[in-house]
């Protein structure tokens, strides 16, 4: 058998089996993506409560955003994820059928962008009271997109996008609210986080659930997360805290933000930092939309904290910082 004949029938076979998204998701990956990839971890475990971040860009998107959930940036397009409310949840008095407030009604968007910011389609998912679309993540071929319903202890759909062609594939669903996710390129296992990310589950690339863990760490309830190597996920996300009684008490909260390094094998928390930057609506930066990238020791952190409607509309931040041990 020649070469060609055995790349073409290892193919097949990675298709036969169902497993062609883990596959090809190392081959798409270019050199200097693995390479930033690599050093992300060692160059995180170096930041600090000190490190000085300076917003270098800001990227205004000029197109109906909507409330944006999770960002990925691919080497054609920057994908967001975003939902649409068309009926807001409100509480019940008492839970009722398990749920503690009703379904509400939206529409879920995922936003395909040129790297300069212009608006190529936009592809809507989700189905019935699934309308939420949470963090995303990359993988080198596809972007994961987990999309629930806008309560906790819900259900969720986790979709996988061909990040070339677009073409949209509904992977399996699961029996809770699952608002962000990472596929781990070291096992080919996804892995995802619950409502205020307090609870981990993870899973093969078919949906079957190999293990379940609770979040050892309560700084920050994460919203938008990427894996990064070995087995690992960077988190980052926000939290409302009351201001003292003085400030206005727990009717007048603030948003704490930070970012937290994850490992996926002992489950928990390697170093977490606290990053209280503010959007132009004056949203902590790292409210939903976030993804890093490292160059050596220099860090490039790009986030999109402000809804269509709020500030300025959405605009994707760059804020960069160089760190030593």
């Amino acid at each position: 058998m020649n070469r060609i004949q055995g790349a073409v029938l290892a193919a097949v076979l990675a298709v036969s089996t169902g497993s062609a998204a883990v596959a090809t998701a190392h081959a798409a990956e270019r050199p200097e993506q693995h390479t930033a990839n690599s050093e992300l971890a060692s160059s995180f475990s170096k930041v600090t409560r000190n490190s000085d971040w300076q917003l270098t860009n800001k990227l205004k998107l000029n197109f109906p955003s909507f409330h944006t959930e999770g960002i990925a940036f691919t080497p054609d397009h920057i994908f967001l994820s975003s939902v649409q409310i068309l009926e807001p949840t409100v509480k019940y008095p008492t839970p009722q059928g398990g749920y503690d407030r009703t379904p509400g009604k939206g529409i879920g968007h995922l936003f395909v962008m040129d790297r300069a910011g212009n608006l190529q389609k936009d592809i809507t998912l989700g189905e019935g009271d699934m309308y939420h679309p949470g963090g995303i993540d990359f993988d080198g071929t596809n972007v994961w997109v987990p999309v629930a319903q806008y309560r906790p202890n819900s259900s969720a759909i986790i979709y996988r996008v061909d990040a070339d062609s677009l073409q949209v594939h509904k992977q399996f669903e699961v029996k809770d609210h699952f608002g962000g996710i990472v596929f781990d390129k070291q096992t080919g296992h996804l892995v995802g986080n619950t409502w205020g990310s307090r609870r981990f589950a993870e899973w093969s690339n078919t949906g079957k659930q190999l293990k379940t863990w609770d979040n050892p760490n309560f700084f920050i309830d994460y919203q938008d997360c990427q894996y990064v190597p070995n087995s690992k996920m960077l988190c980052a996300g926000v939290t409302n805290l009351p201001q003292t009684p003085t400030a206005g008490g727990t009717a007048a909260t603030y948003e704490l933000g930070g970012v937290a390094l994850i490992d996926l094998k002992s489950h928990q928390v390697t170093r977490d930092v606290p990053f209280q930057k503010w959007s132009t609506a004056g949203h902590v930066a790292t409210r939903n939309p976030f993804k890093m990238s490292a160059d050596g020791n220099h860090l490039t952190m790009r986030v999109a904290p402000d809804n269509g409607d709020e500030g300025n509309g959405t605009e994707i931040l760059t804020y960069e910082a160089t760190v030593t041990n």
